[in-house]
C-alpha cells in the first residue's frame, strides 16, 4: 500500500550571517505546507534561527526578505503562500542603498 504524505518536503536557505544558529548548516529540510508553517517549524525546531528571522509578533523583520523558488512572498500571497515538494524558501537580508 502506497502511504502519501501530504505535507511536502522543501528546503530552507539563508545567509551565512544566520548559520551560527544552525550549527553552520547552509539549509534545513521541513515538512509544511505554506510559509506561515515553515516558519512555525523553524520557532519549534530551530528557535535562535527563528528569532534572527520573524520578530516577537511572527512578522519576518523588516530588513529581510522571503522568497518561495525566485518569487518574493510579498507578490504571492504573504505567508500563507502555499508549498509544493521541492520548493525553496529562501531568506535573504535587504539590499538598500541610493
Amino acid at each position: 500500500m502506497d502511504v502519501v504524505n501530504p505535507t511536502p518536503s522543501i528546503t530552507v536557505r539563508y545567509p551565512g550571517t544566520l548559520r551560527e544558529y544552525v550549527r553552520g548548516v547552509s539549509k534545513l529540510q521541513v515538512a509544511a505546507t505554506d510559509v506561515r508553517s515553515a516558519l512555525d517549524l523553524l520557532e519549534r525546531d530551530h528557535p535562535e534561527l527563528y528569532r534572527n528571522i520573524c520578530d516577537e509578533t511572527g512578522k519576518v523583520r523588516q530588513h529581510l526578505n522571503v522568497f518561495v523558488n525566485s518569487e518574493h512572498v510579498r507578490e504571492l500571497s504573504g505567508l500563507d503562500t502555499k508549498l509544493a515538494p521541492g520548493d525553496v524558501l529562501t531568506i535573504l537580508p535587504a539590499v538598500s542603498g541610493g
